[in-house]
């Protein structure tokens, strides 16, 4: 199980788990956490160089995918195409990370894209765009959201999600921040989070090159970039949770036209109620055409209340695309 080491409830699953392992006689099983601050240490289970090296071919590999698939299934011309090449190019990158080829991950990047730019679709479709962002957990995971990504193309929009290894730039150029501005003096730490801001941005190199060549994808932000987009709006000093990147990925999402975007939190998530929620007000002063809706996921949130308001927000979007068209509010969406 993954940890933050931070001010988020995501720090204590692990005890939590171990408490429920315990209560159901199983004290013996060891939980393994994989974090990068030294908590829960284990001796069978080391985070060494060929993990790391897989660890980040994997998760620039989901980056990809998910911009790619996002970007195409809402238009393909043949229903299906977009997830048939996605589940082609996913067994053979599986054999790529196993084997821990770097060359054929390159290669792999390279022709994931091609494939997808190439892939037949219907560019007369109009589709409001939505982002998704919020805590981390319920921005990526389908089982946490409930599949919102479904939902949005089900309703006839196109989901835009950032890339998760954007977070770990965030959190390695949190170090930098404080260092920088007298918060927290560590020259060491600062040293090696540069560092990985500088591994990260090699693993991906591929990546971006192909997207800034393609004809229908953006290549991702660089963290310092989105840091400066950021602190137009906040203090960077704002670290807990997701922090001042929640409010950088809104603020990207918006200068690229992506007007509408849900912000997702857990019930109660304080970091989002302040730098995702709490930014919205702010956020539409400055970009007019905001169109932003927070949205509470938990086991004991009503399912229902969540998509009549992702579907209020929708009517919003649709209006704002067909100005022509007196689309009448969903009935749905206004029994709030």
């Amino acid at each position: 199980m993954s940890q933050t080491g931070g001010g988020c409830r995501a720090t204590n699953y692990i005890a939590f788990i171990k408490k429920a392992l315990k209560d159901n006689g199983f004290e013996h099983i060891p939980v393994i956490s994989l974090n990068a601050i030294g908590l829960e240490k284990h001796p069978g289970f080391k985070i060494t160089p060929k993990l790391l090296h897989n660890l980040i071919m994997g998760i620039v590999y989901g980056d990809v995918f998910m911009k790619v698939l996002y970007k195409t299934r809402p238009y393909e011309k043949i229903k299906g195409s977009a997830d048939k090449l996605y589940n082609y190019w996913v067994d053979i990158c599986k054999e790529t990370i196993e084997k821990g080829n770097f060359r054929d991950f390159k290669d792999n990047l390279k022709n994931i894209i091609r494939d997808f730019d190439n892939i037949e679709i219907d560019e007369t479709k109009k589709k409001p765009k939505v982002g998704v962002v919020g805590e981390i957990l319920v921005k990526y995971h389908p089982t946490a959201n409930n599949d919102i990504v479904s939902l949005l193309e089900e309703e006839g929009a196109e989901a835009v999600v950032p890339e998760l290894l954007d977070f770990f730039s965030y959190s390695a150029y949190n170090t930098v921040i404080k260092h920088k501005n007298n918060i927290k003096k560590n020259l060491k730490g600062t040293i090696l989070s540069s560092a990985s801001i500088k591994l990260i941005n090699f693993y991906r190199k591929e990546a971006v090159n192909a997207f800034k060549k393609s004809k229908r994808f953006l290549p991702p932000h660089d963290i310092r970039d989105l840091a400066k987009k950021a602190k137009k709006h906040l203090s960077l000093g704002n670290q807990t949770g997701e922090g001042w990147f929640l409010t950088a990925e809104m603020v990207s999402l918006l200068e690229e036209g992506v007007n509408n975007i849900l912000c997702l939190q857990p019930f109660a998530c304080l970091p989002n109620h302040i730098t995702g929620k709490g930014m919205i007000k702010g956020l539409k002063r400055e970009y007019p055409n905001a169109n932003i809706a927070p949205i509470d996921f938990d086991p004991g949130a009503s399912e229902v209340n969540q998509i009549n308001r992702i579907k209020l927000m929708l009517t919003s979007a649709f209006k704002n695309i067909e100005p022509k068209k007196n689309k009448s509010v969903d009935s749905e969406a206004i029994n709030l």
